[in-house]
């Protein structure tokens, strides 16, 4: 009795069994026959999910196990509203919830959709990415949690539940076989370690060759596929019952990746290819016209994308029931360290012009301490709940750019391309790197030189290690918190919820120029007016535009020398009141209407990258806090003998200083974007169908989410205005207007000691632009996406046959679409009608994307004692 009553107290220990998910596959070996089963602990209390006024798509282990769910990418299948995408290495793994979600692998941005991993608060996303092991229940929330998880999220939390120890001995076994060489194995056990002692020991290893074909030239690259799959993984668990009425759970887990990832294959080819082409390089064929190029999975990299990641933690959690009080105390402790590196061919074709080496050079790492303690407790009329949260955080980042052999020439050749198709009365000399940064040009050389008359005598760019930038960032914040039920009536509640948090962040870096790159951009300024002179046919006002064309090109941010022994040393402190009022109100035991507000809060931070404008030596690269007021007024059904359950919820969000991490082509851009708005109904549905074992379940998000009008004006770097001046009054990316999901499930038994059951799961998105800057090419089309499974296996559970497969149709879209650096360009300096800087008959850019998994299919076996 004393084990399952902690068990009951403990938050991250409840074992619920149930097999259901809304908007997600239902049915399995404990299926429920009634919505009241469904219980969820999104107020830190268990509750049913019929009793709770906020929208929370809960996800069993069944259920999961059904969708083949091993971490939060494949998590979004089940839930309508939610995408989950990564770009140019896992660790940039992105979350967002009603199209509101921080793009990039920028750690300075903290993520609007938070994890919790039973009761730790994961600051990045990409901890989600990776065998999550056994899972009790996933419970996504959605809109604003500015009250109980951890750090503030604006968007939504994820808050994962793994299984607890368990006193009742129990091992499972788990093999699994696919293609693309997929193979896993899986192995668990749980039992007493004495009378009040239980352990639970988890291990498993997946790997999987990559699902990309790779064409390397002449490398130095040997892997011919990316995107493979090399881990594995760890997890020991102790429950301590020290007296009836403690409880202590401790948590211990590692996980090792070695993998290769991330390339992307072009999905538009621009006039580029032609200077690729010449110096002997591959990309993919342009089509006709330069348009969308057919999809494919091959593609060009003559780098390395060698990436290892490395996951450890510790957590300790206690319970401790104070009677006299009717109360729990509950303390939770945690220590966290994430490192990832990463190797990446930056310009994504077989010449050899920009990379990264998987040396230590790029990457980033994450040590993390928090503490919280909160007092719950219950009278006839009130739920109250007071508690204090506090992290110490470190983040480090190191960036590294290395220069090809090819970099001088390709940039040479196209900067000529480009002057030559403005200035068709002007040869320009195909060497012009080199003879913007000869030694002792005189002005007359200058001109001879860029206009082909004289042959090129300077260095040009030198090949090699180019930057090497160092980030150190500090965290300290501490926050208060409560939150309370009154239960005015016995058909109306009240809740109120606040929390004052108070941020501190301190920034060190030093960013850093290597080897002669900063000399060629300062020999292109020095020489500016005999640029301008040459191009002009000695007219400097005329041919001044070209200049600065010249000049922005060989001043990129690898190369300009107000980043030579850059030191950058910056703190700022802020606090924020957050939190939420609802109201519910219970017409009968069948239905409840609720409404509330919520305000959410997500941290100031610090840009840790080079910019591409406005670089000045003193500028802060301080970014403001992200808030957001939101509005839901929701009607929760259980119908039918309580055999089906129905929610419709209206939701209406508004955003202030949205922090837009977008790729520009040469780097990234954090801005604070005036205003976003995100509005629109979720619906949930689920039928336990009197059909023995069958449950259909189903759901939908329509959202209507838009950036505000802004002008250049409003944001932090003016200069950045163009390259964002498709942003105003316009949807924002990963944002669907559309959002359904629907399953099937069945589970029961056949006879003769055996059981069968199949699972079948979809997903259906309308059009969404998959880039922050909202280029045309950057469109995925309304795409649906169908996972299956089929078990045979023994009445018992002792043991199970599955054939399964994702993405069954083998769908083909993009996740995250980007501009190929260096290969053209999109916006242009002139302003159209509409007010953007982007005119799509001088659109040159070629556009590579990271594209979403093919079809995966396989037979697991399970086995359990």
């Amino acid at each position: 009795m004393r084990f399952n009553t902690r068990l009951r107290t403990t938050v991250s220990a409840v074992a619920f069994g149930a097999a259901f998910s809304i908007g997600g596959v239902a049915a399995a070996q404990d299926a429920p026959t009634s919505v009241d089963d469904i219980i969820v602990t999104a107020q830190k209390r268990e509750q049913s999910l019929q009793e709770v006024p906020i929208v929370v798509t809960t996800l069993s282990q069944a259920t999961l196990d059904g969708a083949g769910v091993k971490d939060i990418k494949d998590l979004q299948i089940l839930t309508p509203g939610m995408t989950v995408t990564s770009t140019q290495s896992e660790a940039s793994t992105t979350a967002r919830i009603r199209g509101v979600g921080t793009v990039g692998d920028n750690p300075g941005l903290e993520s609007s959709v938070g994890v919790v991993i039973d009761g730790v608060y994961r600051s990045r996303n990409s901890v989600g990415f990776g065998d999550l092991g056994e899972l009790s229940r996933i419970e996504v929330l959605k809109g604003p949690q500015g009250t109980l998880f951890g750090k503030n999220t604006s968007a939504g939390v994820i808050n994962i539940i793994s299984e607890a120890p368990s006193f009742s001995p129990e091992a499972n076994f788990e093999a699994t076989a696919g293609n693309f060489g997929a193979w896993g194995v899986t192995a668990s056990v749980t039992g007493p370690l004495s009378d009040t002692v239980a352990g639970r020991l988890y291990v498993g290893t997946r790997k999987r060759d990559g699902f990309y074909d790779v064409v390397t030239g002449n490398g130095p690259r040997t892997e011919t596929d990316d995107q493979n799959q090399d881990f594995w993984t760890m997890r020991g668990q102790l429950l301590i019952l020290p007296s009836e009425n403690a409880s202590i759970r401790l948590i211990a887990d590692y996980t090792k990746r070695d993998e290769y990832c991330c390339v992307a294959s072009q999905v538009r080819v621009g006039p580029t290819v032609g200077i690729v082409n010449a110096l002997g390089g591959q990309i993919a064929a342009p089509t006709p016209g330069f348009g969308e190029v057919p999809f494919s999975r091959t593609t060009y990299s003559n780098r390395g994308t060698g990436q290892t990641m490395e996951d450890m933690g510790l957590s300790a959690e206690a319970n401790i029931d104070i009677p006299s009080w009717n109360a729990t105390f509950t303390s939770v402790s945690s220590w966290r360290a994430w490192e990832g590196i990463n190797g990446m061919d930056l310009d994504y074709s077989t010449l050899d012009i920009m990379y990264r080496e998987n040396n230590g050079g790029y990457g980033y790492s994450l040590d993390n301490v928090t503490q919280e303690f909160r007092l719950a407790g219950a009278t006839d009329k009130l739920d109250w709940l007071f508690g204090v949260f506090a992290t110490r955080e470190q983040i480090r980042r190191d960036d590294s750019y290395y220069m090809g052999a090819h970099y001088t020439p390709f940039l040479s050749m196209l900067l000529s391309s480009s002057l030559n198709a403005a200035n068709p009365a002007i040869p320009i000399s195909p060497g012009l790197a080199g003879c913007i940064t000869a030694p002792g040009m005189t002005a007359a050389g200058i001109v001879g030189c860029v206009t082909g008359q004289t042959a090129p005598t300077g260095p040009g760019f030198g090949s090699g290690h180019a930057v090497q930038d160092l980030y150190t960032q500090t965290t300290q914040s501490v926050a208060l918190f409560t939150n309370n039920t009154w239960r005015v009536t016995d058909k109306f509640d009240l809740t109120l919820g606040l929390r004052y948090t108070m941020d501190e962040k301190k920034l060190r870096g030093l960013q850093d120029n290597v080897g002669i790159n900063g000399l060629a951009c300062g020999g292109a300024i020095g020489n500016m007016t005999a640029l301008a002179t040459a191009l002009g046919q000695g007219n400097p006002v005329a041919g001044a535009p070209a200049a600065q064309t010249i000049i922005g090109t060989m001043c990129l941010p690898w190369a300009n020398p107000l980043y030579d022994n850059r030191r950058i040393s910056e703190s700022f402190d802020d606090g924020e009141l957050s939190g939420t009022i609802k109201a519910s109100y219970k017409f009968n035991d069948s239905v409840m209407l609720y409404g509330s507000y919520a305000k959410g809060y997500k941290s100031f931070g610090y840009n840790m990258d080079r910019v591409q404008t406005g670089i000045m030596p003193n500028a802060s690269l301080l970014f403001p806090s992200e808030t957001v007021d939101s509005y839901e007024i929701g009607l929760k059904n259980t119908l039918f003998n309580r055999s089906v359950l129905l929610n419709l919820t209206y939701f209406d969000q508004t955003f202030e200083d949205f922090q837009l991490n977008t790729f520009l082509g040469t780097a990234f851009v954090v801005e604070s974007i005036p205003e976003l708005t995100s509005r629109g109904v979720d619906a949930d549905f689920a039928w336990f169908t009197p059909v023995e074992g069958l449950v259909l379940s189903g759901g939908f998000t329509y959202t209507d989410t838009k950036y505000g009008d802004f002008t250049a004006a409003d944001l932090t770097s003016p200069g950045n205005f163009p390259q964002l001046s498709l942003l105003p009054g316009a949807r924002a990316s990963f944002a669907p207007e559309w959002s359904t999901t629907a399953s099937v499930a069945f589970d029961r038994d056949i006879g003769n000691g055996l059981k069968f059951g199949f699972n079948l799961t979809g997903k259906y998105m309308t059009e969404f632009n998959t880039g922050s800057d909202l280029l045309p090419y950057k469109m995925q089309d309304g795409f649906g996406v169908l996972n299956g499974r089929i078990t045979f296996g023994s009445d018992t559970g002792r043991w199970a046959l599955e054939l399964w497969g994702q993405n069954i149709t083998d769908t083909e879209y993009k996740q995250v679409a980007i501009n190929q650096p260096l290969m053209g360009s999109a916006f242009q300096n002139t302003v159209q009608p509409d007010g953007s800087f982007y005119d799509p008959a001088r659109d040159s850019q070629t556009y590579a994307a990271f594209l979403g998994q093919p079809r995966t299919y396989g037979l697991t076996l399970r086995l359990r004692y």
